[in-house]
């Protein structure tokens, strides 16, 4: 149990870490929006991420790496807390509008970043 907990705790340090660096790479790529494009884009590609490394490791049989991976290293990379705190920013801004779309496209392109990276993870070990 001890060492789970450790697999996790590094992971979503890790993960963590990787999330505020690639906040960062957006700010300097396109500058400061109005729309949280970096949590959204976070958010979205982190799906993707689990859904080819869960294929992945239940295909390979590592699902002993779960804790580390999946918990750990995406679940600190990607954030529905931040997400709700960007959605909250938007309402409280009066832009209904921008969150909306915000919440649609976060739910919808995350599933759909998910079910992709497990449908290429599937055709890669096919």
């Amino acid at each position: 149990m001890f060492w789970t907990v450790t697999q996790v705790a590094l992971g979503g340090a890790i993960g963590a870490a990787c999330r505020y660096l690639a906040g960062l790479g957006v700010l300097r790529l396109i500058g400061a929006t109005s729309f949280p494009v970096a949590i959204l884009g976070i958010n979205v590609f982190g799906s993707f991420l689990m859904g080819f490394s869960v294929v992945v490791m239940e295909q390979r049989s590592l699902m002993q790496g779960s804790p580390f991976v999946i918990t750990g290293l995406l679940g600190g990379f990607t954030t529905f807390s931040t997400f709700s705190l960007e959605t909250m920013a938007l309402i409280e801004r009066g832009v209904f509008v921008q969150a909306g779309l915000y919440v649609g496209l976060s739910v919808g392109l995350s599933v759909a970043g998910l079910i992709l990276g497990m449908m290429i993870a599937r055709g890669v070990l096919s």
